[in-house]
């Protein structure tokens, strides 16, 4: 007799798979969308960097430079006047001013060569505020500089502040849409269930939440904040202001699902036995769609990421000495400074980098919520 071909795992015509769970079969499904997967380890080393941040970063926030004022960023090279080397290097740099335009500029000085080292000492500072290090991952020796993104305005590290800023960027998106996931399922599970002037009651309400503008509504609710607040109770108000604004989606989704569901023979039957309506939205309805309501939270990042870097970069977000890709990029709004500094840009670069992984990993989650699609 021939054997029985053994099904292959997260195929939906084996008998393997009509038994596997709900979250097996997205993670079977997860698994052949490719980006997805590529996206997922792009926001995993974000979030690596934003926890060892210090470690990671060349320079502390502290250390500036100021003969170094809009240094470029220097090239990484391995082919010196004198032969190849084996380890990469940076030249030294020097600023000289034109005679004609007095506009600085700085040139490399071959004659200086500083090799990059790894676990290199440099400035200290502490790690979570906690332990106190001076060694970075990597770094140059004394009388060096290392600006691999450029500097800023006061000589300090491109590259370090954005390693810094990476924190506050995207712990801000999870703190945000963290508050958005309870009040947007709280308050769209009771639209749905109890109906009625309740139902009446919130969805007017979203509408004229809805109806406003996105960015003035941003910018009024970012205004009342009071200026004499430390840098935490501004980090915590701006996550407020942007969790106000985003629960309203996520609330007209579960509203929807709990409409079409509460009349299921499974939602019935439960009410027949006895079972409480909490019990009914939090142990039966609400499991149901949970797939959905992770995918929906999933494209919700980026928005709040998005929402932080415009407040802060119109000036009513964050306000140094917090640093975040948008504080970074106030420093872009000036048209000549980057005409003449143009990498002072590159936080864009990472901004769109996570929006971007963020909606392909959604889009993955979107697709495999659905195995047998």
């Amino acid at each position: 007799m021939m054997e029985a071909r053994r099904a292959e795992p997260g195929s939906a015509d084996g008998a393997e798979a009509y038994a596997a769970s709900q979250w097996k079969l997205m993670w079977w499904k997860l698994r052949k969308h490719r980006l997805a997967l590529a996206s997922g380890f792009v926001i995993a080393g974000l979030y690596l960097v934003a926890i060892f941040g210090e470690f990671l970063a060349p320079s502390t926030l502290e250390d500036r430079r100021v003969e170094y004022a809009h240094a470029p960023p220097q090239r990484l090279r391995l082919v010196a006047e004198d032969g190849v080397r084996f380890w990469p290097f940076v030249y030294g740099i020097r600023g000289e001013r034109n005679p004609e335009t007095l506009r600085r500029y700085y040139v490399e000085d071959t004659a200086r060569t500083y090799p990059i080292r790894l676990f290199a000492r440099g400035e200290p500072y502490r790690m979570w505020g906690l332990f106190e290090s001076d060694v970075h991952l990597f770094g140059v020796g004394d009388g060096g500089t290392l600006f691999l993104l450029g500097a800023d305005h006061l000589g300090r590290d491109l590259l370090s502040r954005i390693v810094y800023g990476t924190r506050i960027s995207m712990t801000i998106g999870l703190v945000g849409v963290g508050l958005s996931f309870v009040l947007g399922l709280l308050i769209g599970v009771v639209s749905g269930y109890y109906g009625g002037w309740i139902d009446n009651l919130i969805q007017r309400a979203i509408e004229i939440i809805r109806s406003f503008p996105s960015i003035p509504l941003w910018m009024a609710l970012a205004a009342a904040l009071p200026s004499s607040w430390s840098p935490l109770q501004t980090y915590m108000g701006i996550t407020v202001v942007l969790s106000f604004i985003g629960w309203t989606g996520l609330a007209r989704q579960v509203r929807g699902k709990i409409l079409s569901l509460r009349e299921e023979d499974f939602a019935m039957a439960a009410v027949l036995i006895g079972a409480s309506r909490w019990r009914v939205m939090t142990r039966h309805l609400l499991p149901s769609f949970m797939s959905h309501i992770i995918v929906s939270l999933t494209l919700a990042v980026p928005g709040m990421i998005l929402g932080e870097t415009s407040l802060s970069f119109l000036g009513l977000g964050l306000r140094p000495p917090v640093t975040s890709w948008g504080v970074l990029l106030r420093e872009a709004q000036n048209v000549q400074a980057v005409a003449f500094h143009p990498w002072l840009l590159t936080p864009v670069l990472f901004v769109i980098l996570t929006v971007l992984a963020y909606n392909f990993v959604g889009d993955g989650l979107r697709d495999a919520a659905d195995p047998y699609a």
